[in-house]
């Protein structure tokens, strides 16, 4: 392998153009792919919709888009007005005189062509000059009117439509708050990644609105495409100023400007080539390949940093560019070579999640480390040859040197490391007690973690979007919605139909019913449907009923008795079903998660009530099927009769109910799917059903679920196939198990803390345990493979400790410092998951750094006997212990 290297030192020049030529050519792969004429070479597309975490032929995801079709519905955006000022809130004549210019205007918000418009669907828009109320017509009519067609003249009018809308169920603590102060406006659009742009205009419009009220702008859809939008502005801002961060703490330690632009450049080609494959082979930038530059950069800059480190300790002695790297390269090659496999391992690992988005994140990422390590045993030396020699003239730490592989010092970091290192050799066993109890607080710490994730959370607590959860989600029903459907568990079939025909048929008198039962055809040949076989019988009963000398009224009670049995097909037109979902939409408002419900029993309960004259007694389920056809009858006259089959199927055999929860989390969601199943189970229906989610809450919590289970999966893959890497590296079974400690202290530990202090285990913290797989093992091989090379020379532990905490350890501390502070810029983002990112980079990097630098002197030390039995042959191979 240091051929490479060798190569890289001969001809320094022709390894700087290349690397500048494959950036270029990446470059233009995304910049201009309208030149190469292959398909997969396309733009930049940008996806932050969560559902798209899971496969496209995903059961969960194929129902949800099949049941928003059945019903209509579509991903909408949350407008909230609320008037803190006024007396009466927002129902006075100035805010509902801008709130309807609002809702006006979002009607006009569409792009594209007329054939297919993108932006707002006008007629799905629900404001109160969309939405109807129903009003007694006098006794067993009603009539509807628009809530609010212009906008009021005065504050008594403006009262008026509040007491309204407060009337109507579906339209209290949805439209309008249960305290009647505030207003929301829910606009429907085509597609969920033309929120922000429909947002933008929204927040153009409000900003020319003379009311004092607030207007809050919220919803899934608007958080998960703002998150798109504004993740791009971070790439821009928050990894640069991490990279500047960086390369003034490399300078303070080398004190070479030059030479530590050369990292920078190597993190720079790596992520510009990991994004530009994956741009150009036609991957979609989601929310986790957003973050492929945060990962690679760090990876990046670590073995640069170690063989800066080496560098900077042995040049003074040796006073030779090319012999100092043929020294330096000869010791790293091998670390270098290991931890770039045992990192690529760990995020290839993540293949096995079966969440796409997090399968690309891992391939991508290896890739970009690959490419760090290329160009980092390439470009690195190369840089080197190519700087002019007096750029070295003071060049490095000009510390007493003991042979040509060891190098002491008298630096700070040499009078701090050297006692720690004393210490850990002669308090071995300490130590180990102390991982023993660092392993049992991480163990208490893993039992608490909890699962949760919420994309409103994504964003910094004073960020608008958290803002205008807060405050809708306080005063309404809930923006986050779900949907349950339920259906019979079982089709109604021809037999079916026979068999209750020919029940009914016995109850009636007269030989006309015994003869039609008689005659009954076959429901096999007949027909193979319910519907079908009762319209063979009504067509065969209109031929009876027509022929001479017919008793034409025994005909007409076969008739009815037909249209019976055909009526039982209509599931939720039975009172006993639109009561039972009343218990349940109930059961559902008790919840403290849920805020409010809407389903076919608020339609018929309100329709009935008009038809007695507003009566209170009469908001009720009626008793009879026929009376609850004529309440949905009488809907039907309304302004938006497609609004009942957002509730049901026109057939009447698959209801759907809304639930507004006022929160996204997915411990919320889950809690309401437990209480519903725990209701169906312990009340049945009287009618056997089946009952199905969906909705994009709903999908949060799948996707998650299975990324936590992928996630589990891809660490215990990337930790075996670490361990297997460790133990070839090593040749050594114990080496290698006993290489992984540090890594294991430090995943138990990081998690372990999580669930200490109450951090929900989310999108975010779930890969990072790929990064903390990559590199809590890179100072675990370096030290080893280091120690095992002293230990060569000199034959004795305790003299290859005190020589370990020389240089090897000094070169770790600089990466943890180097690395883990250079990432604390990400904290400024006002994106969770950049903030938690830069977080836990550090605390990994400590945490790594620590475990390394304590736990494998410490249990070398205790097991020197069994590690040393047999030294190696070959230093420079690191060979069979």
């Amino acid at each position: 392998m240091t051929a490479i290297t060798d190569a890289a030192i001969r001809r320094p020049r022709f390894v700087l153009w290349l690397a500048g030529l494959l950036s270029v050519f990446w470059i233009v792969l995304v910049a201009v792919p309208s030149v190469f004429d292959v398909p997969t070479l396309n733009g930049l597309r940008i996806d932050t919709d969560p559902e798209n975490m899971l496969a496209e032929d995903e059961p969960v995801r194929a129902f949800h888009n099949e049941m928003m079709a059945e019903f209509g519905l579509y991903d909408f955006i949350v407008v909230g007005v609320v008037e803190e000022t006024h007396p009466n809130g927002v129902f006075n004549a100035q805010t509902l005189g801008d709130v309807l210019e609002l809702a006006r205007f979002a009607e006009t918000i569409r792009w594209g062509n007329e054939s297919a418009p993108e932006g707002v669907i006008a007629s799905e828009i629900l404001a109160p000059n969309r939405v109807d109320v129903v009003e007694q017509a006098g006794l067993g009519a009603v009539r509807f009117d628009w809530l609010m067609a212009e906008a009021p003249a005065n504050d008594a009018e403006a009262i008026a439509v509040r007491d309204r809308a407060l009337s109507i169920p579906t339209l209290s603590d949805t439209l309008v708050s249960g305290d009647g102060r505030a207003m929301a406006l829910y606009i429907p659009i085509r597609e969920k990644n033309d929120s922000y742009r429909v947002a933008s205009r929204l927040r153009e419009h409000i900003e020319a609105a003379s009311s004092p009220a607030e207007f809050h702008i919220t919803g899934l859809p608007i958080a998960q495409d703002q998150f798109g939008v504004e993740m791009f502005k971070q790439m821009a801002i928050s990894a640069p100023a991490a990279m500047v961060l960086i390369l003034v703490l490399m300078w303070l330690f080398f004190r070479n400007l030059s030479l530590v632009l050369a990292p920078m450049v190597v993190a720079m080609v790596s992520v510009v080539g990991a994004m530009g494959l994956l741009i150009a082979t036609g991957q979609t930038v989601h929310i986790m390949s957003s973050m492929i530059p945060i990962f690679v950069m760090p990876i990046a800059v670590l073995d640069a940093v170690h063989i800066l480190s080496d560098f900077y300790d042995r040049y003074p002695h040796i006073k030779n560019r090319r012999k100092t790297l043929n020294v330096v390269m000869s010791e790293l090659w091998r670390p270098m070579l290991f931890t770039t496999l045992t990192t690529c391992a760990g995020f290839l690992s993540l293949a096995l999640t079966p969440i796409p988005p997090v399968q690309v994140f891992g391939l991508f990422v290896a890739f970009g480390v690959f490419l760090a390590w290329l160009f980092t045993v390439t470009l690195i030396p190369a840089y080197i040859m190519c700087m002019p020699e007096r750029a070295f003239a003071k060049f490095g730490n000009a510390g007493p040197q003991t042979n040509e592989k060891t190098v002491g010092s008298t630096s700070f970091l040499d009078r701090m490391l050297q006692p720690l290192g004393r210490f850990v050799v002669r308090r071995s066993w300490r130590v180990a007690v102390i991982f023993i109890l660092a392993i049992g607080v991480a163990i208490v710490g893993l039992s608490r973690i909890e699962i949760n994730d919420n994309p409103v959370k994504w964003f910094a607590e004073d960020h608008d979007i958290r803002v205008a959860d807060r405050a809708l989600n306080a005063r309404f029903g809930g923006t986050y919605m779900a949907y349950l459907t339920l259906a019979p568990s079982s089709e109604l079939t021809a037999a079916a139909a026979r068999e209750d025909v020919l029940e009914r048929l016995a109850a009636l008198p007269g030989p006309e019913a015994a003869a039609f039962a008689a005659q009954l055809p076959s429901a096999r040949s007949e027909a193979s449907s319910f519907t079908g076989f009762l319209d063979t019988l009504a067509a065969l009963a209109d031929r009876r009923a027509a022929e001479p000398g017919a008793n034409w009224l025994a005909w007409d009670d076969i008739a009815l008795v037909i249209a019976q049995t055909r009526s039982t097909a209509d599931v939720f037109k039975r009172p006993e079903m639109l009561t039972y979902l009343e218990g349940l939409q109930a059961h559902l408002t008790d919840l403290d998660q849920v805020g409010n419900t809407i389903a076919l029993p608020d339609i018929v309960k309100t329709i009935h009530r008009e038809l007695f004259e507003s009566d209170p007694q009469a908001y009720r389920v009626p008793d009879t099927q026929r009376a609850i056809a004529q309440t949905l009858l009488s809907f039907q006259n309304s302004h938006r009769p497609q609004d009942l089959f957002r509730l049901v199927t026109p057939d009447y055999r698959r209801a759907n109910v809304w639930v507004q929860l006022t929160s996204g989390d997915n411990q919320d969601m889950t809690a309401v799917l437990r209480a519903v199943d725990h209701y169906l189970e312990d009340n049945p229906p009287p009618l056997a059903v089946d009952h199905e989610w969906f909705g994009l809450t709903y999908i949060n919590v799948i996707w998650q679920e299975k990324m936590v289970t992928g996630m589990a999966y891809a660490l215990l893959g990337g930790f075996a196939a670490v361990l297997i890497l460790m133990t070839a590296l090593f040749r050594s079974f114990a080496w290698g198990v006993l290489s992984m400690i540090p890594l294991t202290v430090t995943i138990a530990l990081i998690y372990g803390v999580i669930g200490l202090v109450g951090k929900d285990y989310d999108m975010p913290i779930a890969v990072l345990s790929s990064l903390s797989l990559g590199l809590a093992v890179d100072y675990a091989i370096h030290f080893a493979v280091r120690s095992r090379q002293i230990y060569d020379d000199v034959g004795d532990w305790t003299e290859t400790a005190r020589l370990a905490f020389g240089e090897p350890a000094r070169a770790i501390v600089r990466n943890v410092i180097v690395i883990g502070a250079g990432f604390l810029p990400l904290l400024l983002s006002p994106l969770v998951p950049y903030q938690i990112v830069g977080v836990f980079i550090s605390a990994i990097l400590v945490s790594a750094g620590l475990a390394s630098l304590l736990g494998l002197p410490a249990l070398i030390t205790l097991f020197q006997a069994r590690l040393f039995k047999h030294t190696a042959s070959n230093p420079d191979t690191g060979g069979p212990a």
